[in-house]
């Protein structure tokens, strides 16, 4: 039997979804504003499209650190839990990036992130040098 990685597989499932519905947004408003390549110049379909992206920037690197901290065998419990807020923040800064200027669910989606990254990132140099 292989490796069973639960928290890695569920994250991974939760990104798919997330993904999934950010493109359908994308997609929704390529029909409302009747852009069918390209973008709409920093409108709303500008705005959704840098949503999906900026998650398709940093969902890898989350989940390449979920999956190498649970290898290691020192992410339970909390890890699921990160794992788990950083979705939740992911999901936030696609509707607050709907609006023109910025909004809290936005600030609060980058803010999760941006510690979601830093956090993963020092846990897993912690591991590798040996002191965690």
């Amino acid at each position: 039997m292989g490796v069973f990685l639960p928290v890695t597989l569920t994250a991974a499932a939760a990104a798919a979804i997330i993904n999934l519905w950010l493109a359908v947004r994308v997609g929704q408003m390529r029909g409302v504003t009747k852009t069918i390549h390209g973008d709409d110049g920093g409108g709303p379909l500008t705005r959704r499209m840098r949503a999906q992206l900026n998650f398709v920037e940093n969902t890898p690197f989350v989940l390449v650190l979920i999956a190498a901290i649970e290898l290691s065998g020192r992410g339970d419990p909390w890890l699921a839990w990160v794992a788990g807020i950083y979705m939740l923040g992911r999901v936030a800064h696609g509707f607050g990036m709907d609006a023109e200027t910025g909004t809290k669910p936005r600030m609060i989606g980058v803010l999760i992130t941006m510690l979601t990254l830093l956090g993963l990132a020092v846990v897993a140099t912690l591991i590798a040098m040996g002191v965690m």
